[in-house]
């Protein structure tokens, strides 16, 4: 894998415009699951994992900034940066941009959990994806900590001194 996961492209497709003429909010959130599998296809735990071993994963917790509105026919590219994992879980970060014009639209952030589908219980990953899962982190740990990661929400207010 590259130093950063650079591989999903995506357009906004018509239904997914709103009446404020923009992307709706629903579907950031389908576009950035599109990228977490091509993310998972790549670090070997996407669909074809759960097929070979009823493993899986699930978002435990996510959160979006919409940065920049993307319109009917935008071309979309992805990015994605592994910010940390351990053996059940992964913290993993995407930018959305405009793939033509450049400007960053949308982060989303998310924490994952491996989980065992027979129990329906969280598991250890595999020796094999957490080799590659240190393979990447060691690449992406080399990368500047995304500055949207972490964030808390909230309405910041100016103090009256």
């Amino acid at each position: 894998m590259p130093v950063l996961f650079d591989e999903h492209r995506e357009t906004v497709q018509p239904e997914w415009i709103d009446y404020n003429g923009h992307m709706n909010v629903a579907y950031y959130f389908l576009a950035f699951d599109h990228a977490t599998d091509a993310f998972y296809d790549a670090i070997g735990c996407g669909e074809h994992y759960k097929a070979g071993g009823n493993f899986s994963t699930f978002t435990l917790e996510g959160h979006i900034t919409y940065d920049r509105e993307v319109l009917e026919g935008d071309p979309l590219r992805f990015t994605t940066q592994l910010l940390d994992f351990d053996e059940k879980r992964l913290h993993y970060f995407h930018v959305m941009y405009h793939a033509e014009e450049g400007y960053e639209a949308a982060t989303n952030e998310l924490i994952a959990m491996h989980v065992d589908m027979d129990r329906r219980r969280s598991a250890p990953f595999p020796p094999d994806i957490l080799q590659r899962l240190a393979e990447v982190k060691e690449r992406h740990g080399k990368l500047a900590h995304p500055d949207k990661a972490g964030r808390i929400i909230g309405i910041r207010r100016k103090s009256s001194a």
